[in-house]
């Protein structure tokens, strides 16, 4: 890894970025264009999104709008549960390309297990796939359970899992099972939402190593071998969050952090979420 253009093969040879921008809720904070816009201009080419965040089209507007080919940006969208089974997951790929202003997609996800839907939704991406409109298809919020559910009948083994992952929630079973299938783990909110910036194990690490508590924590994710996609809407807080691959972290500080596993999240819990969804 040596900068934003580091890659990392996955499961099909396909090259995806190892640190990307998330970008949920950032129209939020300013105009999407804008922040897209700025991120490119910042040196990210990996931009993930999804239907649900509902600025595809602010995203297809920045990405026209810049200089750097389509072809060497990495794209990711994802299916919304009440868009899936089959039929209505490839409406909702096509409704993403055309917001997206793309005729392909670089990685398409399943956003969530959907209950008695997501076989039919991953038959869908396979399609897909087999028609040249995706490079790579992958998942999101899948549990161990959910994955040996998904591929005891699917054709094709997920390029992907992106789960919610930091210090506080590193998913290590999860991590180990997909290793051992092939399946490249991905982290969305590495920076547990600001909520623990201000612990004092990861100041004092980032005091040692010059840098911010954000950047220690992508740098985390990095050394675990994650694909991580910090979210940020800010110029300097992207180049900030970018200025991670001229550094490790070493034994001391990784154990450290192991010890602030508490099973800790941020965002949905998976098996609560798909109790609501059930």
């Amino acid at each position: 890894m040596k900068d934003l253009s580091s890659t990392i093969r996955l499961n099909n040879g396909v090259e995806m970025p190892w640190l990307g921008l998330g970008v949920f809720r950032s129209q939020e904070s300013g105009d999407i264009k804008d922040i897209i816009t700025t991120a490119l201009e910042a040196g990210y080419r990996s931009i993930d999104t999804a239907s649900f965040y509902q600025n595809e089209a602010g995203i297809g507007e920045g990405i026209k709008a810049s200089p750097i080919p389509r072809e060497d940006l990495f794209l990711t969208s994802k299916v919304w549960n009440d868009s899936q089974g089959y039929d209505q997951t490839i409406r909702s790929f096509h409704d993403s390309l055309n917001k997206l202003q793309t005729d392909y997609l670089d990685l398409y996800l399943i956003h969530w297990p959907v209950p008695g839907k997501f076989k039919e939704t991953w038959r869908a991406l396979e399609d897909l796939y087999d028609e040249g409109k995706v490079r790579a298809i992958g998942v999101s919020n899948f549990t161990i359970g959910n994955l040996k559910d998904l591929m005891a009948d699917a054709r094709i083994t997920p390029a992907v899992n992106q789960v919610e992952c930091h210090p506080w929630l590193q998913q290590k079973e999860l991590h180990t099972y997909c290793l051992e299938h092939g399946i490249q783990l991905e982290a969305w909110s590495p920076l547990t939402q600001g909520k623990k910036l201000d612990d004092p194990v990861l100041l004092d690490i980032a005091r040692k190593h010059d840098k911010s508590p954000a950047q220690i924590l992508i740098r985390w994710d990095l050394d675990q071998g994650i694909v991580t996609i910090p979210k940020s809407a800010d110029k300097a807080r992207m180049i900030e969050n970018a200025d991670v691959f001229d550094f490790h972290l070493d034994p001391v500080d990784l154990g450290q952090l192991a010890e602030l596993e508490e099973g800790l999240h941020f965002g949905p819990d998976p098996d609560e979420f798909m109790e609501k969804l059930a």
